[in-house]
């Protein structure tokens, strides 16, 4: 049998339910979550056939890719071969031809999750050059564990490693404290990561308001938080004056703000942490991750989830190409959603230096983290 590749699109919907059916018992995708890929930019359908057969012989299996708008990061989500084309090298021609895909779009490195029991699957991937970085418990319908893969399309990313653990922030304000826990952990790991400590954090390093509801974290009080509990911490930040202003319209507001930004800087001068008024960029922190310490960077959502927001993340790694992000910001409600998908995220050095600002102003604003020397 002779099979040939092929992107498909919304003409196949029919046959993907069909292959969805007979492919798999449990964990189905429904034929309007189908319909509803089909129609999403970042997900990519690519389907295997036989070559030259005619209208109406159906597919012989599909694989679906999910792309990380602003990383360079693509997750295989499903890959489903029909029984009949089982044992017929289907399954490999669909993974490499998902795999070329993606780096058609720019990605750099292909994650997935597989059943631990699916043998026949696992010796595919492992084959193929995929290689095994963590356990996501409970992911299955059934409740039973995922073992999730990984591999390099451009860049050797499997042999980038990270003490930074990953914690996933529990409200929408809190990624900054979640950050510095993250970091905090990685160079201590003695320092706690729960939700109390969380919150904690939150309240010593807020900001008060933002545009609506509960404040985020500046960088100031992230580096005062730091440094109460031992750490050496210092600020890179363009901006002077309070931060986080733009989306803040109520005169009282802008006051309080102003207020408690002039009370974090005054705070910071008496505990000596260094404020430096500068961006932090690429190479600055390839320098400070290879002398061991750990930046907390503040970008812009839009480029990742299009949301006009700012947002705290936390550098786990660098390499030549990426530089290697935990965010702790995740839908958990979406059905595509993995936790882990957010654990080391590539981002290309170009596109960190555009995202990491914020607003009209272009904030740039960064706390880098180091254990205390005495």
């Amino acid at each position: 049998m002779t099979l040939r590749t092929r992107l498909l699109g919304s003409d196949d919907l029919s046959d993907l339910v069909s292959l969805e059916t007979a492919s798999f018992t449990g964990d189905q995708l429904s034929r309007r979550s189908l319909q509803r890929l089909l129609k999403r930019p970042n997900a990519l359908f690519v389907g295997v056939e036989e070559e030259g057969a005619g209208a109406g012989q159906g597919l012989l299996g599909y694989a679906l890719v999910l792309l990380r708008t602003g990383t360079s990061l693509a997750r295989l989500y499903s890959l489903a071969v029909g029984p009949s084309a089982r044992g017929r090298g289907a399954g490999r021609a669909l993974l490499a031809a998902a795999e070329a895909a993606a780096v058609d779009q720019g990605a750099s490195a292909m994650r997935l999750e597989v059943r631990p029991d699916n043998a026949a699957a696992i010796t595919l991937y492992k084959s193929s050059g995929y290689s095994e970085f963590a356990v996501y418990q409970g992911y299955y319908e059934d409740l039973s564990d995922a073992l999730r893969l990984s591999k390099p399309l451009l860049v050797d990313t499997n042999r980038v490693s990270s003490r930074v653990p990953l914690y996933h922030q529990t409200l929408e304000f809190t990624c900054g404290s979640a950050c510095l826990m993250m970091a905090m952990h990685a160079l201590d790991s003695r320092q706690p990561m729960t939700r109390s400590h969380e919150i904690r954090l939150w309240r010593e390093a807020t900001t008060i308001f933002m545009a609506s509801g509960h404040g985020g974290c500046g960088p100031h009080g992230l580096a005062l938080a730091a440094h109460r509990r031992g750490f050496e911490a210092e600020i890179y930040v363009s901006d002077d004056g309070p931060l986080f202003v733009e989306g803040v319209r109520d005169p009282a507001k802008k006051e309080v703000l102003r207020v408690v930004h002039q009370d974090f800087e005054i705070a910071c001068l008496e505990a000596d942490i260094p404020v430096h008024k500068r961006s932090l960029g690429a190479d600055d922190v390839s320098r400070f991750v290879a002398s061991g310490a750990i930046p907390i960077v503040l970008i812009s959502q839009y480029r990742i989830w299009r949301e006009k927001v700012p947002h705290w993340v936390v550098v786990a790694a660098v390499d030549d190409h990426c530089i290697h992000v935990n965010d702790p910001d995740v839908d958990l409600a979406e059905e595509t959603s993995s936790s882990l998908e957010c654990l080391r995220l590539p981002i290309p050095r170009r596109d960190f230096q555009a995202m990491a600002r914020y607003g009209r102003s272009r904030l740039r604003a960064a706390v880098v983290i180091r254990r205390a020397t005495f």
